[in-house]
Formats: C-alpha cells, structure tokens, sequence
C-alpha cells in the first residue's frame, strides 16, 4: 500500500450544467475551483472543456485555445499542479480531444479503455436519456495511446466494467502500451460498476499487481463507504463536482473544496497521508 495518497479533483465533468450546479465554466471559475481543491489536499485537476460564449457553458467544447487558457489558469493558481484532461468522446469524430493533448501535452489524460452502453432508468421504468453507447473500440483506444506516448502524456485508464479491467492488460501484453500504469474504476454509473466496496478486492486482482489505481465514485451520499474502503486498500483517491454534490451526511455542497476536503479525510481516517503534487508526480512517474 502506498503510504500518501494522491488526490484528484474532477472539477466540472461534461454533463452538469452550470445554470442548475455550481460547476466552473471560465478559465477565471475553474481557477477559482482548483485552488480551493488545491489548499484542501488535491494535486491533480481533471478537468473538462465547455463553451465560453454567453449560456453555452453546458455544451462541451475541443477549442485548443479554450484548453490552453483554462490550464494556464489553473497552474498560475496552483504552483506545481498536475493537470489530468478529459478525452472521452463518443462516435468516430474525437479529432479534437486528439488535438488537446498534442498541443497541450498535459501530464496525465484519460484514456477510456472500452466501450459501455451508457444507460439509466427513471423510477417511472422509462429511459433517463436516450440509450447511447459510448464507444472506446480497441483502434480508438490506440489512437489516444498513440498521441500520449508522442507528448509524454500518462494514459489513465478509465475503466467502467471488469471487463474493461482486463483489457488494460491486454493493451500492455500485446504493445500498445508500456509506459507507467494508472487504473481509474469509474464506479456508480447505472450501467456499469455499482459503488460497492465489495467490489474493490477483485478490481484489485484483476489490475496489473505494478499499476497504480484510484476509484471515481459517481452518487450521493451512499458513495462515501467507497471512498473509505479505497483508502483503507491503498488506491489514490479522487472526488469533485463531476462525480457529485454531496457529503456523506447527505448536504449538498457549493465547491470543489468541500468535497477534496472530506476525502481526505478518509485518507487520514486509514492512517495515509495526503501526497504534494512532487510526490504525486514521484509516485505516478510523470517527467515533468
């Protein structure tokens, strides 16, 4: 077990919207949410591009520019700070997140290791949203590990089912990938991984016994026993607005910096301390 643990923050995510949730949108906001993540514990900043016109912030945007300056916000804010940037695209145009991080050549990046029909049922048994699949096809995935590789970027893959789990494995085993290995278990999506501790023993298992691994856990307040029982295990730890807005006493908070501040709580709760983003960097190999 790694005796510090690292602490992501997920600062906005691609589907709140800003007119219903207090997520950041400008480079100013998410400047403003990162330091507060920042001087509660967390050295990594994942972060997702939106519109910057007038109320288009819910809509997602691939502007390198937009990517550029929100970064360079974030950094100015927040000395040392690793920024991890989103990559998920669904269907067979996701030239522009390619483009992201070959300009921009971020730290660490997500790469989504397969595909999930992304799927929710509402209490009146009709669909939430229109079935979707989002799709991750092995040549995509390569795709993205390819521009990683070329820029230094470390690939985190984003894994939503156990089976996703196993093909990380596969992607080292035959070449697409031999660099330093970082496992995210997306956990709470209804059609995926449910938030349940239980799982995380064979999660762990099935990982690369060298690869490092972390838990994202989407909910409310039932997902605070994951972030507990990930502590307790040795993975690193990561929260933010794009995964919820609400403690484990079921209040809903207003900042980023609320929600880094509870988790590592949980760190300390299971006797680890909170790493510094050069010990972040130390830990998960990045080279600059």
């Amino acid at each position: 077990m790694s005796d510090k643990a690292v602490i992501t923050c997920a600062l906005n995510g691609v589907l709140t919207d800003p007119k219903q949730h207090h997520v950041p949108v400008t480079p100013e906001e998410m400047a403003r949410e990162a330091k507060a993540a920042f001087d509660a514990g967390a050295s990594i900043m994942h972060i997702h591009l939106r519109q910057q016109a007038p109320n288009k912030g819910h809509l997602p945007s691939w502007e390198v520019g937009v990517s550029k300056e929100i970064q360079q916000a974030i950094r100015e804010a927040c000395p040392g700070v690793i920024i991890n940037h989103t990559s998920g695209v669904s269907g067979p145009n996701y030239s522009g997140a390619l483009d992201c991080i070959r300009e921009t050549r971020p730290e660490i990046a997500a790469c989504n290791a397969g595909s999930l029909n992304y799927l929710k049922v509402k209490a009146d048994n009709t669909w939430a949203w229109p079935p979707m699949m989002f799709d991750n096809a092995v040549e995509k995935v390569k795709d993205y590990l390819d521009v990683m590789n070329a820029v230094g970027t470390i690939p985190e893959f984003e894994c939503f089912d156990v089976g996703i789990v196993r093909c990380v494995g596969m992607y080292t085993q035959v070449g697409m990938y031999d660099g330093p290995l970082e496992y995210n278990f997306v956990m709470g999506v209804a059609s995926g991984m449910p938030s349940d501790p239980e799982l995380l023993p064979i999660l762990i298992k099935l990982k690369r016994p060298e690869a490092h691994w972390q838990v994202t856990a989407i909910g409310r307040e039932e997902i605070w026993p994951l972030h507990q029982r990930c502590a307790e295990l040795g993975g690193h730890l990561r929260t933010g607005l794009e995964d919820t807005f609400y403690l484990a006493d079921g209040k809903k908070v207003t900042s980023n910096g609320q929600l880094i501040e509870a988790v590592a709580a949980c760190a300390r709760r299971a006797g680890r301390e909170i790493a510094s983003p050069a010990e972040a960097r130390k830990i998960f190999g990045t080279n600059r």
